[in-house]
């Protein structure tokens, strides 16, 4: 039997089962909720990538309560990879952006299923008032508790093209206000945002690596249906990341990102019939194949240059 080199970075599964001494797997649910940036408090229709799912399941859609979404999961996922328990990740749109009281309502839901040990809530930094982070903070006492804050980029101009609504400033003063209370914090980045860089991307890997986060998520931008960023690829005014590219600015990433980082995320996850390029998105396991072997030939791993930014953003 072959046997599998050992990961050169900090994934999810191995943090995981290091802490609960199992297998724990997140399964996504869809409160129903929406955004700042869609419903006309800081902008509408979205960031230029982002269609009217939101990236969700359109479980809420078919009148599938948070318990319900969980349950019909729970026993495929505990199957296919053997789980014995499951975090509860509240995926679509920004999943703190409602009263705390209606918000305890949704968590409480999830968390009152069996097997749910935790919460992992994903949002925008602009859209988390004191009293979510106090309702966090008090599930953080029990149970675990990830708040997952989309950055996608540390350059402003960038943020502004792609209508984030928020700069960087308000990410770092969120992070700083969601510190030291026992939530994990996780960032989202999508590398080949329109006009960045190589140098750019390791700027933002840089900032990261001083914010004191405790996870990440890299995403590739891929282009769906329904989006202005379609139009623009249609229009010939973006050019998507080639795979050996995208493989390339990963390894970049991780070299740059602090060993204790947790990895959540190394590409992101395409719903098919969306998907309108680049079509070499949809095989997610051959580009972990490539980020690994990449890392080897490299003979390097996540960390290896924190503290050595002025030599390495040397293109």
């Amino acid at each position: 039997m072959t046997k599998i080199p050992p990961k050169r970075y900090n994934d999810l599964n191995t943090y995981l089962r290091t802490h609960f001494g199992c297998r724990v797997q997140k399964i996504s649910v869809d409160a129903g909720l929406t955004c700042p940036n869609r419903d006309g408090s800081i902008a509408r229709g979205g960031c230029i990538y982002c269609n009217a799912r939101g990236s969700g399941t359109g479980a809420h859609q078919k009148s599938l309560s948070i318990r319900q979404q969980l349950e019909r999961s729970m026993g495929y996922i505990a199957k296919r990879y053997k789980a014995e328990k499951f975090i509860a990740y509240f995926q679509s749109f920004s999943n703190t952006y409602a009263p705390a009281n209606q918000l305890k309502a949704l968590y409480d839901e999830a968390l009152s299923v069996p097997g749910v040990i935790g919460l992992s809530i994903g949002t925008r930094p602009d859209c988390v008032a004191d009293t979510v982070l106090a309702l966090l903070e008090s599930y953080a006492q029990s149970y675990t508790v990830w708040v997952e804050y989309g950055l996608q980029s540390a350059h402003d101009r960038t943020l502004q093209l792609i209508n984030r609504g928020h700069n960087v400033d308000r990410f770092l003063q969120t992070v700083a206000r969601t510190r030291n209370r026992g939530i994990k914090i996780c960032t989202h980045v999508i590398l080949g945002l329109p006009g960045e860089t190589r140098a750019d991307i390791l700027r933002t890997a840089d900032v990261l690596a001083d914010a004191g986060i405790d996870g990440i998520k890299l995403h590739l931008l891929y282009v769906v249906k329904g989006t202005k960023l379609a139009q623009h690829y249609q229009q010939g005014q973006y050019r998507c990341l080639g795979q050996d590219e995208y493989v390339d600015l990963v390894c970049d990433f991780l070299e740059r990102t602090p060993a204790n980082v947790v990895i959540q995320r190394l590409t992101g996850d395409p719903h098919k019939d969306e998907l309108i390029a680049p079509l070499w998105a949809l095989d997610r396991n051959e580009t972990f194949k490539r980020i690994q072997r990449t890392l080897e030939a490299r003979d390097t791993r996540q960390g290896r240059l924190v503290g050595n930014s002025n030599i390495a953003i040397k293109l």
